[in-house]
């Protein structure tokens, strides 16, 4: 397994050790479950962002966000998200998910 370093400020590292107190565990554990949840929420953020503004598909969103179509369609109904995507973006958006 790689080892990353990175700068902390004083009161980020006060915080890791707060969080880590509170879940018991190790700073390495605790900085490894903050990575992977941040990363999961940077992600759908930019597919939620990039699919608002019409750049990209359901389809893709979904790819960009590393989610099922069917995830995506959850989180896009549960953020009332609207795009302005052509007609025959939603119809291939409606052919990937039939083919599910």
């Amino acid at each position: 397994m790689p080892t990353i370093s990175a700068r902390l400020s004083d009161e980020e590292q006060t915080e890791l050790d707060a969080v880590a107190e509170l879940l018991a565990e190790d700073r390495s554990t605790t900085i490894r479950k903050a990575l992977d949840e941040g990363l999961e929420t940077l992600r759908i953020r930019v597919a939620v962002e990039r699919y608002q503004s019409g750049d990209v598909s359901a389809a893709e969103a979904a790819q960009l966000a590393d989610l099922s179509i069917a995830e995506w369609l959850d989180v896009a109904r549960e953020r009332n998200l609207t795009t302005q995507l052509a007609l025959s973006d939603l119809e291939l958006d409606a052919d990937t998910a039939a083919e599910l």
